[in-house]
Order: C-alpha cells, then structure tokens, then sequence
C-alpha cells in the first residue's frame, strides 16, 4: 500500500468507523467489546485488498456480514453478554428517560435472540437492507431471510413484550438508526 493508499485508508477509518462499529455492536447482540474486534478484523481484511476496493464501506459492511454468520456457525455455545442499566431519572425529561429505557430493552432482548436471528434482524431493519440484498449477503435464499425474520421478530416480541406495545402512533419513542451502543464497564 502507498501513501496516498494509506491516507485514503485512514480518511476512510475516521470518517466511517463510529457508524460501522454501531452495526458491529448491534451484530454481536450489544457487546460492545465483541463489535469492536469484529470491526477489527474486517478492517484488517480490507486494508490489505485496499487499492482494489471499488466501494470500502459496503466491502467492508459485508465482511462484517460475513464474519458473524461464521461466528453463529461455530459448535460451541455462545457466552452471556452482560448488558447496562437503565439509568435513574434525574435531571433529564421523560422523554429521554423512555427513549434510554427502550433502548436497553431492545438491546436485552437482541441479545437474547440467536446469533443468526440477531444477524437478520439488523441487515433487515437497522441496515434497512431488501430480502433479496440479505439473502445474498448471508448465502441463503430470500424464502429463509422471510422466515427466519419473521421467526426472529416473533421471538423478540415474546422477550420484550413492551416492545410488541409500540404501534405506529408511538414511533416517535422509537430510538433512531444513529443511537449509540450502551457502554458496558465501569
């Protein structure tokens, strides 16, 4: 890699990273450490095929893909993921209040969903990607995305039946595209 590869590389990273590591998170039910070393890894594999990459961030976006279906098809079992609190009502509105408490709550039950159910609910609804656009992405046919979705839905309703509660009129609570994962830790 060149220079100018280099510094497109870098411009790329820092222009891009904080949205791709969202993603991540979500791919990897919530774990914030989990998304950041998927992240990693699909970086390094575009670094080093840099100077042949046409569109970086979809290249990129589907290894992150691609690497979480691997992780979902591994035999060992999946370790817990510990998750935030809600945090306390103080100084800021109910609003704000409602909208960070149903954001635990659908982190909670995200990753309480499968690792293949997680994957097609985030392609599907966060990365607002077609039937047709998942199912190539995950090598699977567009029948499959439909049930497994519906399956996946299904099942984060059961979890999180506060979440089955909001309709339409009740869209403004719904957290936005660009939400921040939770931090874990101290």
């Amino acid at each position: 890699m060149d220079a100018a590869e280099l510094d497109g590389f870098r411009e790329f990273v820092e222009n891009r990273s904080s949205a791709l590591l969202r993603t991540a998170v979500l791919l990897c039910g919530g774990d914030r450490h989990a998304g950041e070393d998927l992240l990693q890894n699909a970086l390094a594999r575009a670094a080093g095929k840099w100077q042949r990459i046409d569109e970086p961030e979809a290249y990129v976006r589907r290894i992150l893909y691609r690497q979480q279906v691997g992780r979902w098809r591994l035999k060992w079992p999946r370790r817990e993921v510990s998750v935030a609190e809600p945090p306390e009502a103080g100084a800021a509105g109910a609003d704000t209040v409602a909208a960070a408490e149903l954001r635990v709550v659908m982190r909670q039950a995200l990753s309480r969903l499968t690792a293949r159910q997680r994957t097609m609910l985030v392609l599907r609804y966060f990365e607002d990607l077609p039937e047709s656009e998942v199912a190539r992405l995950l090598g699977c046919s567009v029948g499959t995305v439909r049930s497994t979705t519906h399956r996946s839905l299904a099942r984060l309703r059961s979890l999180a039946p506060e979440l089955a509660a909001l309709g339409p009129a009740d869209a403004s609570q719904r957290p936005s595209r660009d939400f921040s994962p939770v931090e874990v830790g101290p």
